[in-house]
């Protein structure tokens, strides 16, 4: 056999070790201690030692290819199916390239989130929702300053919420819906820079909205199913980008006649609070409203006409002192006169 053939048998022997080994050997070793100290689930049976982990073949592990670099940047782990409960591994910290994590529906996932994760100084998304996963909103995730988007909803987080949140200058959303998050919201939360979307609904937030949310222009906002108090003027304008404002089941109180809607409102939910005054008359002129609920407040007066308002049945208006008009009953001029000075009692 010739020197020549011996060397093109070689060469062939060789490529497919080499094409099998594109997944840096650092970010592997990483992943095969996560599934381990993940309990080896079988959800994650197609991470093989002796296969390539950036080959498509390995369950929820995505890689970054653009500059041939072949680190691992996503994780998307929809349903582990854990066999018993265990934590988030800390060694999750050990894939330093990781830009967005999605784990969710898992109640076998327990535990506080690892500090080990301020180290992932390139994420972005962390979505990790539907888990048991426990403990304070952690502090540590200011750390992360390339964080976008968090969602921690629908777990079992306490604690109050970290007003350090505030500094991270890119963050865009923020959803901590769903979990048992008590005491006041930070002050420091209305100086978010770049800020969108903020759900806290389904907590147990207490306490006023504080007045600094004035700053923020959201274009989502979900307080609803708290226990918050007082004024939430500060979350309308008219030069603010609202398109969703949910408020219901708390125990807001202020005149609803004074404040300015956004033209991009499509939903208005403010449904189980002590809001009284009268509807704004802004409200026929939102073409793009299609959810509207201002059921069981103080409200009074004749609902505007025009625009969706006739759209919304009975159940949107109900239960309020004196509304009136379509498609409720038609209004007595008298009686609204009376009762449209809120009583003592309600605010």
């Amino acid at each position: 056999m010739s020197g020549l053939t011996i060397l093109v048998l070689v060469v062939l022997a060789l490529t497919p070790a080499v094409i099998s080994e594109l997944c840096n050997q650092g970010d592997k070793k990483a992943l095969l201690k996560f599934k381990k100290e993940l309990g080896n689930p079988t959800s994650l049976s197609t991470w093989i030692p002796k296969s390539d982990c950036c080959s498509k073949t390995w369950e929820g592990v995505l890689c970054e290819t653009d500059n041939k670099t072949y680190r691992v940047n996503g994780l998307q782990l929809p349903q582990l199916n854990l066999s018993g409960p265990y934590p988030i591994p800390p060694s999750i910290a050990n894939l330093p390239y990781l830009n967005y994590i999605t784990i969710s529906n898992d109640p076998n996932l327990v535990g506080p989130l690892p500090p080990t994760m301020a180290k992932l100084i390139n994420l972005r998304n962390i979505d990790i929702h539907h888990t048991g996963i426990s403990g304070n909103v952690p502090d540590f995730l200011s750390q992360i300053k390339t964080l976008i988007f968090i969602n921690l909803s629908y777990n079992n987080l306490s604690g109050t919420l970290p007003a350090s949140l505030s500094s991270l200058p890119y963050l865009v959303g923020i959803s901590l819906r769903g979990n048992r998050i008590s005491g006041a919201i930070p002050d420091s939360f209305g100086s978010f820079s770049n800020l969108q979307a903020m759900g806290l609904s389904g907590n147990r937030l207490t306490g006023k909205i504080p007045a600094t949310l004035a700053n923020l222009d959201l274009t989502m906002v979900d307080l609803s199913g708290n226990l918050l108090e007082g004024d939430a003027s500060m979350l309308f304008g008219s030069n603010k980008r609202a398109q969703e404002i949910y408020l219901a089941e708390n125990q807001l109180g202020f005149d609803l006649e004074k404040v300015q809607l956004s033209d991009n409102l499509y939903a208005l939910d403010l449904r189980l609070n002590r809001i009284y005054g009268r509807l704004p008359k802004e409200l026929a002129t939102r073409k793009y409203l299609t959810f509207f609920n201002v059921s069981y407040n103080n409200l009074c007066g004749e609902i505007p006409q025009g625009g969706n308002m006739q759209r919304f049945d009975v159940s949107s208006y109900d239960h309020n002192n004196c509304l009136c008009g379509s498609p409720l009953p038609s209004c007595s001029g008298t009686l609204i006169a009376e009762r449209i000075i809120p009583r003592k009692d309600i605010i």
